[in-house]
């Protein structure tokens, strides 16, 4: 497992939400002060809240898209790979864990009370979330490392 992989897990597991676990761990590669990455992804944990995109998901898309993403109007090229390297992970996620809402992959939907207390009854946040945050760091290193050979 690489040093970021691990690293996600860490942050984790020491308090961090899924999306600024994944976020933070691969920021600084692309020029982003990790304390920034991390108040950026914090709003994107549990699946923004809402129990829709895992949060590990969308912190390896704002990953994608600071190595990718366009920072002018007129670079539709830049978009345009961007929202394919987007669309290639999420088949890649789907293809190990069936989806990428947090809600099934909890198998609970933890933007409500009922939910959130069965997520903590059945341990899922030890559980299943870490998993969840390494495979999204796995799947994000291998894209990257493609990418670069």
């Amino acid at each position: 497992m690489s040093v970021k992989i691990e690293k996600a897990v860490e942050r984790f597991k020491s308090g961090f939400n899924c999306s600024q676990s994944v976020f933070g761990s691969y920021s600084e590669q692309f020029g982003l002060d990790c304390d920034k990455a991390l108040r950026i992804a914090t709003g994107f944990g549990g699946g923004m809240r809402m129990s829709e995109t895992c949060g590990a998901v969308t912190g390896a898309f704002m990953v994608l898209s600071l190595k990718y993403g366009n920072t002018t109007a007129q670079d539709s090229e830049s978009k345009a790979e961007t929202y394919e390297k987007i669309e290639e992970y999420t088949a890649r996620f789907k293809a190990r864990n069936g989806s990428v809402k947090c809600r099934d992959l909890l198998g609970c939907d933890i933007s409500t009370q009922d939910g959130r207390k069965e997520a903590l009854d059945k341990d899922l946040f030890s559980t299943v979330c870490p998993e969840m945050v390494k495979i999204a760091a796995e799947i994000l290193e291998n894209m990257l490392a493609e990418d670069s050979s």
